[in-house]
C-alpha cells in the first residue's frame, strides 16, 4: 500500500517509476536497469533497506547513485545509520507528496553526473 502511494505521488510529478517487491528484487532492478534514483524503505522483507543501501554504495557502477531512505523508523539511530550508509537523505514518514517530490527533485539535481 505505501509502495502504491508513494508510485501515484511520483508518476503525478511526472517520474518514471520502477518498483521493486522486496530487497533483492530492488538489488537485481537496479543492476539490471540503472535507475537516476533509489528510494528505499528501512523495513522491506527478505533484505532491509540498510544493507540494500550498502549493496549499492559497494558497487562501483552504482556507487554515487542517489538513494533517499524514505522510513517510519524516526529514532535517531536508524536515522544516522541509513546516513552513515551512504543515504543521500534520510526522510521520516509520513510525508507529503510535494516534500517527496521536492526531496527527490533535489537529489538529482545534486547528483554527480554519470
Amino acid at each position: 500500500m505505501a509502495r502504491t502511494l508513494l508510485r501515484l505521488m511520483l508518476v503525478r510529478a511526472g517520474f518514471n517509476v520502477s518498483e521493486a517487491a522486496n530487497g533483492h528484487d530492488a538489488l537485481a532492478k537496479v543492476k539490471k536497469n540503472r535507475p537516476d534514483i533509489v528510494l528505499l524503505d528501512v523495513m522491506m522483507p527478505g533484505m532491509d533497506g540498510f544493507t540494500v543501501c550498502a549493496s549499492i554504495r559497494d558497487q562501483e557502477e552504482t556507487a554515487d547513485l542517489p538513494i533517499i531512505m524514505l522510513s517510519a523508523k524516526t529514532d535517531l539511530d536508524s536515522i544516522n545509520k541509513g546516513l552513515r550508509l551512504g543515504a543521500t537523505k534520510y526522510l521520516t514518514k509520513p510525508i507529503s507528496p510535494e516534500d517527496l517530490t521536492e526531496h527527490v527533485r533535489d537529489a538529482l539535481e545534486n547528483a554527480p553526473i554519470v
